[in-house]
């Protein structure tokens, strides 16, 4: 893998550049497209394509389960095997850890406010019996599948094992993701864990990428993580110690941004983080999507995004527009023969109106979960382009006040 900077945007963290992977380049900032198990949902890969995705990040828990990665890797690798040319990338299954645990029955996404008392994670040392799939030790995680309940157990090496078989141009070190309502003792002790953890993916990493090339076969790029939750100074001993970790020279090629954040800290901790990491390599900004979030992570140095939010929201007939969501089963949608978002581009917009999509979601067709997806995913990938655009052309500002003043109408 290789990154190159391009522009930086001036008084800010923020820049564009290009990351060169083995099945195609990735333009930065970039919107990465989440096809959690090896599929964008109501969407084949031309439709994700043709909405100008360039990426597509598959989840490494779901694809281990179901159909197992040993399939994958047989059937020639993550691309090849959902008929997807372009680069790939897989998490690790950290944040799995949190929503079968700590999250587990209590609906936490991974931007939540944190004065929200039903969020509050109980004292973690004690022996509850709160229902949960996870358990975390020190040398990995032992879960219960969602499927059917079977047992299985996650190192930091089977983790990597698991993304090596999927075969992504870029995988993630295992983390465990903390909820920012935990008390500081939990965080330290996750952090520390995390890092232990760090350090074991990269050495396995090296080890099957030394493999890999003995084989012919291409080499894979691996992230670090860097965790902390809300704190400040462990924000920045994480991002210290990810930037600095090496086994025999070498280092993480790029870094993530983990962990589930408090909505209103989030920007201070992202630029905490991109403050510390190397610039010349990529950062990525794991889970976030929202258009102003997006803009505050372009502002501080991020250069990819990732979240099910564009499709998610969609396939419920929540639908992006310049002046905010709209719900399309609302009742003045049903006659409303006007393209879903005037002036926008995508395949929906240009062929269809509120009121057919009105009407599919009315009548449970499943036509409506995937033109509003073709929508929805355009409109936030076409977003992110334009931030790229407007830093090269040194408008950023502009562009920014101009989309959040309608935006937020």
């Amino acid at each position: 893998m290789k990154f190159e900077i391009f522009k930086k945007l001036d008084g800010t963290l923020g820049r564009t550049g290009k990351i060169t992977t083995p099945h195609g380049e990735i333009l930065t900032p970039a919107f990465v497209t989440v096809g959690t198990k090896a599929t964008v949902k109501s969407l084949n890969p031309e439709q994700v394509r043709d909405a100008g995705a360039q990426v597509v990040l598959a989840n490494t828990y779901h694809l281990y389960l179901q159909p197992c990665d040993e399939i994958v890797r047989d059937a020639g690798g993550l691309g090849k095997f959902m008929n997807w040319s372009g680069p790939t990338m897989t998490d690790s299954g950290g944040f799995q850890v949190f929503s079968l645990g700590a999250a587990y029955g209590k609906e936490m996404s991974k931007v939540l406010k944190i004065t929200d008392p039903s969020l509050l994670i109980p004292e973690r040392f004690d022996d509850s019996d709160a229902p949960r799939l996870a358990k975390i030790g020190n040398d990995g995680v032992s879960f219960k599948s969602h499927l059917d309940g079977s047992m299985h157990y996650i190192t930091p090496e089977k983790s990597i094992e698991i993304q090596h078989n999927l075969g992504a141009d870029i995988i993630f070190a295992f983390d465990e993701c903390t909820s920012p309502a935990e008390d500081l003792r939990y965080q330290e002790e996750a952090l520390s864990r995390t890092h232990a953890w760090a350090k074991r993916s990269l050495e396995k990493h090296l080890q099957l990428n030394a493999l890999r090339q003995a084989q012919g076969e291409q080499s894979m790029a691996l992230f670090g993580i860097v965790q902390g939750g809300r704190e400040e100074s462990l924000r920045k001993k994480s991002a210290q110690i990810i930037s600095d970790m090496t086994v025999d020279g070498k280092s993480f090629d790029g870094f993530g941004i983990g962990g589930s954040f408090a909505k209103e800290d989030m920007s201070t901790a992202v630029k905490w983080v991109n403050e510390i990491l190397p610039e010349d390599k990529p950062r990525h900004l794991l889970g976030i999507g929202e258009p102003e979030d997006l803009f505050m992570g372009v502002e501080n140095g991020v250069d990819l995004f990732d979240c099910v939010i564009p499709t998610r929201l969609g396939r419920n007939g929540t639908i992006y527009t310049k002046y905010g969501k709209i719900s399309i089963t609302n009742t003045k949608f049903r006659d409303d023969f006007t393209p879903v978002d005037e002036g926008c581009t995508c395949y929906t917009c240009t062929n269809y109106t509120r009121a057919y999509l009105a009407h599919l979601f009315h009548g449970k067709e499943m036509l409506g979960g995937t033109l509003a997806s073709i929508h929805n995913l355009h409109f936030i990938v076409s977003l992110v382009d334009g931030m790229r655009e407007a830093i090269t052309h040194g408008t950023f500002e502009t562009y920014k006040q101009s989309f959040l003043a309608t935006y937020a109408k």
